[in-house]
């Protein structure tokens, strides 16, 4: 199956007519009601038939799905997206997906790694560069770090911590 982006997981039947708990696992869980059909990660297309939101997490009812059973079935699998699918952003944003791979140099050009990761533990995103040798090296996705995104080198301008 070609690369696609996770936006929710199934975690649980809901009640006994085939609706199921999906855990939001995207930025934007509104997109789940402009959804017609759901592909999920193992392939499998099905047509949405409701769907409503329930405290944290939201209840879906798609065809061929129409008993607790059924539903259990799909326990643990995850919704998925087709890249093209995904909304285009405003100017000046991207998806962490597209720079991944980017070479890390210094603002003197020296090249430090790749970009191997993007974590978000709280309100700062890390970049996780993989240097040739070594260990990973962390980075706060702040203006003082980040200095620059040239897309046409595929590189990134970072200022590496001191301690590094």
């Amino acid at each position: 199956m070609e690369q696609h982006i996770v936006i929710g997981k199934i975690v649980a039947p809901h009640g006994v007519r085939g609706e199921f708990r999906i855990m939001p696992q995207t930025d934007h869980p509104e997109r789940y009601a402009k959804m017609k059909k759901i592909t999920l990660d193992n392939g499998r297309e099905y047509t949405v038939v409701s769907l409503r939101q329930h405290k944290n997490v939201y209840l879906m009812k798609v065809e061929g799905i129409d008993s607790m059973n059924d539903a259990e079935t799909l326990r643990g699998r995850t919704i998925v997206l087709r890249p093209e699918e995904l909304p285009p952003l405003p100017e000046g944003q991207f998806y962490v997906r597209d720079i991944i791979g980017f070479a890390a140099v210094t603002p003197e050009g020296e090249t430090v790694g790749t970009l191997k990761d993007v974590l978000s533990p709280g309100s700062t995103d890390v970049f996780v560069i993989a240097p040739p040798q070594g260990e990973d090296i962390l980075v706060a996705a702040i203006g003082d770090n980040i200095r620059n995104i040239d897309w046409e080198k595929k590189q990134i301008t970072v200022v590496l911590p001191e301690w590094i």
